[in-house]
């Protein structure tokens, strides 16, 4: 028997103007790059998006269409976030950190019309326009009096004033395209994530959820994770949903400027990856600086060391969740919360606990498997491969790139993962990264973890290299703090009694600088080619 509910499509639109509607007088801040704040209210921007979708139109971009956008984090790149989406096009976000020919290669792939730029990518664009073979339009997002002399881009504030906000969001099918992110492409060309209106929304309810961002009308948001990487951890929509003050940081991410932004629009609660939470609890020590208002903290992107976890809880009041997705699951997958029982350990124990990437979300189905594909117990001890599924994980990439990545109807992650009886799971390493020694693997986050314990060692990266008996052993590459100094001797016995003998490191090499990839993770990758012709005495 069929139920008698409304059939009504979840659409992206929905979300603007519910928060329109209801929350219509809470602030959206920017700082902007043209220097200053900028604030107006959800009522505003919603204004300003239907005037945005009404210029897409008058430009004669159409749905369907891919739109591009090199842009900070800030109130004109939320209101395309809108707009595009809204009218039926799809946003394609890219990561302006990414080699020039990588940002080639995708607005090519992706067959983008228009582009939308912030000033500060105004060279890069230029540069580019060249090899940029289906753009149609360039829009240089700022007002008339910070357009360069002699441009010939179209102005973001200029098209807005032509229009009315006259608009009605169009209805159309939930499983509608909405937005494109690549991937990084670590290896070979980037690959395509597309995200529904479907995807999206019950992705952004899944965020707000109570153990997993835990969002609400009385938050106050610093969304320090990207706008174009990754839907910026679906905080542009989450918030929306729940009606959140959103706190956009623009480009400058560096101590100071983020702890000022905290203070001034009284924020409590800011997500981003580790170096820039390095970089704040820095500025604080040197400062003397304390939070008034910031009560919780989301890391993810890569691991958060325990130290940062206990700094920031210990030092500052500030809880920390650790969380962990893919840009093929929009992105998030775990949060770290606590469940009763791990709420009443003790501190360290909750740390430990803490430490780990959380446990699954509704919407999110977690299995580890062995090399033959057989599930493996979640007993917290055996690792294997991550699988994933849920509605708002990709069945495959855009235009088909990978041919099919499903097995069994799962994504398999690429992480290697343990999972204790609580369900919360544990990254061990990346299948491409893991260290195979003598048959068995050994857990190179583990190790790296153990060396930025230690006071010396700022940043730390664990490599296998080839060894004549055990195939594959560890060393650790270190970045020693300034001013601070440690033997390899004494980082190696700092091991001692933390982990199992035979998952001791061989070696330390201290260098002074690791290398990054454009997203900000440690480039394992690059790190290998350097040590390729690195030999260890059999032992």
């Amino acid at each position: 028997m069929q139920g008698l509910m409304m059939d009504m499509p979840l659409l992206i639109s929905g979300l603007i103007r519910h928060a329109d509607r209801n929350h219509g007088d809470t602030e959206i801040v920017s700082r902007t790059v043209e220097g200053g704040i900028h604030r107006y209210t959800y009522r505003d921007a919603h204004t300003r998006a239907r005037r945005l979708a009404r210029a897409l139109g008058a430009l004669g971009l159409k749905a369907g269409e891919r739109v591009g956008t090199l842009a900070w984090n800030g109130h004109r790149h939320y209101e395309l976030y809108y707009a595009i989406s809204g009218m039926g096009a799809v946003i394609n976000t890219m990561n302006p950190r990414l080699f020039a020919e990588q940002i080639v290669y995708i607005c090519n792939h992706a067959e983008n019309t228009a582009l939308f730029f912030d000033p500060t990518f105004l060279a890069l664009v230029e540069k580019l326009a060249p090899q940029l073979k289906t753009i149609r339009h360039y829009v240089l997002m700022t007002a008339r009096a910070h357009m360069p002399k002699g441009s010939g881009h179209l102005c973001y504030e200029e098209l807005l004033e032509k229009e009315s906000d006259a608009f009605e969001w169009p209805s159309f099918d939930e499983r509608t395209a909405a937005a494109l992110c690549y991937t990084s492409g670590t290896t070979g060309n980037p690959k395509g994530t597309l995200y529904t209106h479907r995807s999206t929304v019950l992705h952004a309810y899944g965020a707000a959820l109570p153990d997993a961002l835990n969002l609400s009308a009385r938050d106050s948001v610093l969304p320090v994770v990207p706008m174009f990487h990754a839907n910026a951890w679906s905080l542009p929509y989450a918030c929306t949903m729940v009606g959140a003050k959103m706190v956009f940081p623009g480009p400058h991410l560096d101590g100071k400027s983020v702890y000022e932004l905290i203070e001034q629009e009284k924020v409590t609660l800011s997500a981003g990856v580790p170096t820039v939470w390095l970089m704040l609890l820095q500025h604080l020590a040197a400062g003397k600086h304390k939070f008034s208002t910031l009560e919780r903290t989301v890391i993810g992107g890569s691991a958060c060391p325990a130290a940062m976890i206990r700094n920031f809880q210990d030092g500052h009041g500030v809880r920390v969740f650790h969380a962990w997705g893919m840009t093929e699951m929009s992105p998030l997958g775990t949060v770290g919360t606590l469940k009763t029982k791990q709420a009443q350990l003790g501190k360290e124990a909750q740390v430990a606990v803490q430490a780990k990437q959380g446990r699954g979300i509704f919407g999110v189905e977690m299995k580890i498997v062995d090399e033959q594909g057989s599930e493996l117990p979640w007993d917290g001890k055996r690792f294997g491969n991550l699988m994933v599924r849920g509605p708002w994980i990709a069945s495959g990439y855009f235009k088909g790139e990978g041919g099919d990545v499903l097995k069994d109807g799962w994504f398999p992650t690429g992480d290697v993962a343990t999972i204790d009886p609580d369900g919360y799971m544990q990254i061990t390493d990346r299948s491409k990264d893991v260290i195979k020694s003598g048959g068995e693997w050994i857990s190179s986050i583990d190790l790296e973890n153990i060396a930025i314990e230690h006071p010396a060692i700022a940043e730390a990266a664990v490599i296998g290299v080839q060894h004549p008996k055990w195939d594959e052993r560890p060393i650790v590459v270190a970045v020693k703090r300034p001013g601070q100094e440690v033997s390899k001797d004494e980082l190696l016995r700092f091991y001692e009694g933390k982990i199992a003998k035979w998952w001791m490191p061989d070696d330390v090499v201290f260098v002074n600088e690791l290398p990054h990839t454009a997203t900000g993770k440690l480039s394992k990758l690059t790190l290998r080619q350097q040590f390729r012709d690195f030999r260890l005495d059999q032992k």
